[in-house]
């Protein structure tokens, strides 16, 4: 098998699901209960929060637990449109957002908000001067992606971060799902950041939103304090512990990693130049990890199928998006109808071998030769 659809999710590191196991054995005490085994369950979440906070520079108590990304997004879009309405029902995204965005800002929407998405440039960048543009006293949140899921392309956060600033009333939430672990993030300037163990060698079922702490939101989930106000329920410490080492390990190394990877992208990439109907979507601006093409005349699914049949594992555009085949990520980057109607994403990991990435070539090109000679 070769697996190179990590961006959908990753295997778990055996670490990690030891130290779930041994948590479900060890630390059987509700966290919430007040007799010793409940105090110390409580503690070993303290310690997991601890080192979450101190691996990303945020504080203990901005750290919000969560099921996953999808919930975190949703939490941070409604949770704060929601507490703070009276200001404005003004919300800013753009056209490269995560059907987990889109989720909620169609209920937002539903709901009176207007909503507004910010031009991407030739290159997939968020237009800064369209923004300004947009921004308004009436604004209260603007929700961007630091790295598309399907092309990879990673803004310039720091940047938005400035316009953002300069409208008191508004927030910014960026969705990290697809960079947190793969490569070096600044949470300093940004208001909310989502994410989830499951993309860089966790357990799925527990993910993270990170929520400044002078900001309030209103919870989706009622019912009592759990690790926080803002998230109801018994708190999971086998999976709080669990993304604590996940993340501490994803971490280490990191630099090195995200070379490693850069290097078989840069392969990949002179290998399927020779091919003329492949077409890269990914660009200069995109993180190594995703490797985004179109093989034109091709549906997705054809090439997926065809590629499984082989032993080898890729994805049509991200795993959480809807049936429709055409990638609105690439048409909105290309402006090409084809080039969206048949893209396909590669994603790498740390993990993938050479080797791996040699034998992916060559079955790619029994692929490609068996069905564009069908056409």
């Amino acid at each position: 098998m070769i697996y190179l659809d990590y961006s959908a999710t990753t295997p778990t590191n055996d670490s990690v699901l030891d130290t779930f196991v041994k948590c479900s054995k060890e630390f059987i005490g509700n966290p919430n209960s007040l007799h010793e085994l409940g105090v110390k369950s409580k503690n070993m979440i303290d310690k997991a929060t601890n080192q979450i906070a101190n691996l990303l520079g945020v504080k203990e108590s901005e750290i919000i637990y969560t099921s996953g990304a999808s919930e975190s997004n949703n939490l941070a879009i409604k949770g704060i449109c929601d507490k703070y309405k009276n200001r404005g029902k003004h919300v800013i995204t753009t056209p490269l957002e995560h059907s987990s965005i889109y989720g909620p800002i169609d209920y937002l929407k539903e709901n009176g908000y207007k909503i507004d998405y910010v031009k991407i440039d030739s290159n997939g960048l968020v237009d800064l001067d369209n923004l300004k543009e947009l921004m308004t006293d009436e604004t209260i949140l603007v929700s961007i992606c630091l790295v598309n899921s399907e092309i990879g392309i990673l803004q310039n956060i720091d940047e938005i971060a400035k316009i953002v600033k300069s409208y008191p009333k508004c927030f910014l939430h960026a969705d990290m799902t697809q960079a947190i672990g793969k490569i070096d993030v600044d949470l300093s300037n940004i208001d909310l950041v989502s994410f989830s163990a499951h993309k860089f060698y966790g357990i799925k079922g527990i993910g993270v939103l990170i929520k400044k702490e002078k900001i309030e939101l209103e919870p989706l989930i009622h019912g009592g304090k759990s690790t926080t106000n803002y998230r109801s329920g018994t708190p999971c410490l086998p999976l709080i512990v669990s993304i604590s080492k996940a993340l501490r390990l994803s971490l280490e190394n990191l630099k090195e990693k995200e070379e490693y990877v850069k290097g078989l992208n840069t392969y990949i990439k002179n290998k399927l130049k020779e091919y003329d109907k492949v077409k890269i979507n990914s660009n200069d601006y995109s993180i190594p990890h995703i490797l985004n093409i179109s093989v034109l005349g091709v549906k997705p699914e054809t090439m997926l199928h065809a590629l499984e049949s082989k032993g080898v594992y890729i994805s049509t555009q991200s795993a959480c998006s809807n049936t429709n085949a055409k990638s609105k990520a690439v048409l909105e980057l290309t402006k090409d109808i084809d080039r969206a109607s048949s893209s396909i994403r590669i994603s790498l990991s740390y993990l993938t071998t050479k080797e791996e990435i040699e034998e992916f070539i060559n079955i790619f090109d029994i692929c490609y030769k068996e069905l564009t000679c069908l056409r």
